[in-house]
């Protein structure tokens, strides 16, 4: 007796690492049996089925009944007082079996397991006709694990759970439960006894912040319409289709009247139409996985399954996406794999020990942005972030991950001191766990979801990013081109008389740039943190500023590769991004503001309708230079073709000086006219260009025709040949 006495203690003090061994009904000698349920607090408990009384154990709040076997239906019910008079009944979550299978449970510690998801978190769920919530958690170094809520007075006396043996699951099925409760789990360090308060790693929704309970979502009923979407993505050769993207923090693109985060369904509306009507293809959010700090901009995650409480609800961001696909815009997802934040009720030393994490910090936190790294090399972590990607693909369908530094991944020794990380097994600074992880990540995703495109913001020349892994790539389909994007801004950021010492930063960047599948980025980050507005990293006087930027997007748009553009960049917003502040819209009221907005809309379409722009924006095929040389006048000039025999002629003078009677060899004859002129009036340029113009037979360049242009002053031309005829150009 003094045994049981001892184990009972134990559920008392919440200890107990086997509660269902102690709690609810167990079989006696002969045809008895008894019942046990600690309820702290309560009185006058029965059991509600027989009417049957249960008795305190000594002095304690643990309850007890003998009986016969087959005296009790199953499952039972419990009836009880508390000590304000108020009455309570319910089914014993202590008389069901356990409900996660042993083979999901094998699939998660082997890794494999590619929807964790669906038996891990807090789900509805039904036994034997009873309703209930399911709670499942993984937490291998806890001596008890409970769930604590709304529903037990956050107390964790009253519903510790069930450990999977050696798997390191934790379970309970609560019955009566229902959608919209909040919960945590409160764990106990089997070592240490210290007691930690934590939010599910796999809960689906959160409060707002600053709170951090986790809320139990009922399964999504959205009906979804983009049916033809998936469908035509999963079908297309996304390689030679256009990408032109609008990178969007949805706290700061605007805000209503009162200074308040728009909804998810209000962006549904005002961002869908706005980004249509601009012409970009797809919109990349900055992180929206639910986050503690606004200032983290999304990227310091705690929630890797739930959508930010910030702008509503699950099915609202549902609603949003459903829109953006029905308006042919796809939606595209910044998603943080490398690091997470160190707040107490987070990831951080999720049962005590370093489970998500490395316990050593040389491999396992990053100095410079106070974070911790992901342990790659434990099955269960790799299988916590593979399952989280494939989540947001498959129940918010959206169109692809852009993985936030890659390069942060990659390498040991990232942003660290000589004598502040461990090689690897080899003696090498490659993370080789992390190789794998991405390896897994890019193989699983894209290869269950055709079309479905995985990112990589990657800062370094690490071989094959975007290649097979079978090639010994990394298997990603793009990688943000930033060797290309720092070299462009460099450039531009020089007075135009001294451009030309500086010619080999806008030719370099062609020797790689069939290497990989390249996104061409002016993100977020070259807005913020004192590099100021695109607007004002450009050089010159007023006028000279706006035509240096319409230079270089123009630049950037018949460049090969897919395009992006942070918000406020496509209207020249001059001030510098701030994320607590909604976009200085108000800049378009003046002329040379709203000229740029044009000049994006009409690139954006150029770039969609044109297939020489788009087609061959990853090989040799769709480029050839005309003159890459002329680095005394700042002169670069190109030729963008299609397999269809379509040729656009790209000229660009990156000098504020009219250039006469410039002439450049063509690939071949007939009548040139311009599609867009970056110094057009219309976008508030000069308005120095060129009727059409018909090629002469005078070699030039290496070609047997050329032709005789005007250069505008910061100006691009791009112009298209028509087919070739005797007739004077019309």
């Amino acid at each position: 007796m003094r045994a049981i006495n001892g184990e009972l203690q134990r559920i008392i003090d919440a200890r107990h690492h086997d509660p269902f061994s102690l709690l609810g009904w167990h079989p006696l000698a002969g045809d008895r049996a008894v019942v046990r349920a600690y309820l702290p607090g309560a009185h006058e408990v029965v059991l509600a089925d027989i009417n049957a009384p249960m008795k305190p154990v000594g002095s304690t709040d643990m309850f007890e009944w003998k009986g016969k076997k087959d005296a009790l239906p199953m499952p039972y019910r419990i009836r009880w007082s508390d000590g304000h008079g108020h009455e309570h009944i319910a089914h014993d979550p202590y008389c069901f079996p356990p409900q996660i299978s042993e083979f999901d449970l094998h699939l998660f510690n082997e890794g494999r397991h590619w929807h964790a998801y669906r038996f891990l978190g807090a789900h509805l769920h039904c036994v034997d006709g009873i309703d209930g919530v399911l709670f499942a958690v993984w937490a291998p170094s806890a001596e008890r694990v409970s769930v604590i809520g709304s529903f037990n007075q956050w107390d964790g006396r009253r519903h510790p759970m069930r450990v999977r043996g050696g798997s390191g699951v934790w379970e309970l099925f609560i019955p009566g439960l229902q959608a919209d409760c909040l919960y945590k789990y409160e764990i106990r360090q089997r070592d240490s006894g210290q007691i930690l308060l934590k939010s599910d790693p796999y809960g689906q929704q959160f409060e707002l912040r600053p709170h951090t309970a986790c809320v139990v979502t009922a399964p999504s009923k959205f009906a979804w319409e983009d049916q033809a979407w998936l469908q035509a993505r999963g079908e297309d050769n996304w390689l030679k289709q256009p990408m032109s993207i609008y990178e969007v923090h949805l706290g700061s693109w605007r805000r209503d009247a009162n200074g308040q985060f728009l909804d998810y369904r209000t962006l549904a509306h005002e961002l869908v139409a706005y980004v249509k009507q601009m012409g970009f293809t797809h919109i990349e959010l900055l992180p929206i996985t639910e986050h503690p700090y606004d200032a983290s901009w999304g990227y310091q995650t705690t929630g890797y399954y739930a959508p930010t409480s910030r702008f509503g609800k699950p099915d609202d961001l549902r609603y949003f996406i459903n829109q953006c696909h029905l308006n042919g815009i796809g939606v595209l997802l910044d998603w943080a794999p490398g690091h997470f934040p160190k707040d107490a009720h987070g990831l951080a030393r999720f049962d005590g020990s370093a489970l998500y994490e490395h316990e050593d910090p040389r491999l396992g936190e990053h100095r410079d942005w106070g974070t911790l790294i992901f342990n790659y090399g434990r099955n269960e972590v790799r299988n916590f972030l593979v399952s989280s990607a494939m989540y947001w693909v498959e129940e918010f369908h959206i169109d692809g991950l852009r993985v936030d530094a890659v390069a942060s991944i990659l390498y040991l020794d990232y942003s660290r001191e000589a004598d502040d990380w461990l090689p690897n097994k080899y003696g090498g600074n490659e993370n080789l766990d992390a190789i794998d992880f991405l390896r897994e990540l890019n193989g699983t995703v894209q290869g269950q979801h055709p079309g479905a495109l995985i990112i990589a913001e990657e800062s370094t020349a690490w071989p094959q990013v975007t290649r097979p892994a079978w090639l010994g790539g990394l298997g990603f389909a793009m990688k943000w081109n930033m060797g290309w994007m720092h070299d462009t801004l460099e450039y531009f950021k020089h007075d135009p008389v001294h451009r030309h010492y500086h010619h080999d930063q806008l030719t370099f960047g062609l020797l790689y740039a069939f290497t990989e599948n390249f996104v061409l980025p002016f993100s977020h980050d070259e807005v913020v943190h004192g590099k100021r507005s695109l607007l004002y990293r450009m050089p010159g006087d007023e006028w000279q500023r706006f035509a240096n930027l319409r230079l270089l997007y123009t630049y950037m748009y018949t460049y090969p590769g897919k395009k992006l553009l942070f918000m406020g960049c496509e209207f020249a917003q001059g001030r510098e991004w701030d994320a607590a502040a909604a976009l200085d819209w108000y800049v378009l009221d003046y002329p040379l503001h709203q000229g740029m907005q044009r000049l994006v809309s009409d690139l954006n379409h150029l770039y969609r309708d044109q297939e020489a722009l788009h087609r061959h924006d990853f090989d040799w095929q769709g480029f050839a230079w005309i003159d890459c040389h002329d680095a005394a006048q700042s002169v670069i000039s190109f030729v963008r073709k299609s397999e269809r025999g379509q040729t656009i002629l790209v000229v660009l003078n990156f000098t504020p000086v009219v250039r006469h009677d410039y002439r450049i060899g063509v690939p071949k004859p007939g009548c040139y006219r311009e599609l867009l002129n970056s110094d057009s009036m219309y976008y508030g340029g000069s308005n120095v260009g060129n009727l059409s113009l018909h090629s002469e037979p005078q070699a030039w360049m290496g070609h047997p025709h050329s032709i005789n242009l005007t250069l505008p002053p910061l100006g691009a031309l791009v112009l298209c040949c028509d087919a070739a005829t005797d007739e004077p150009c019309a």
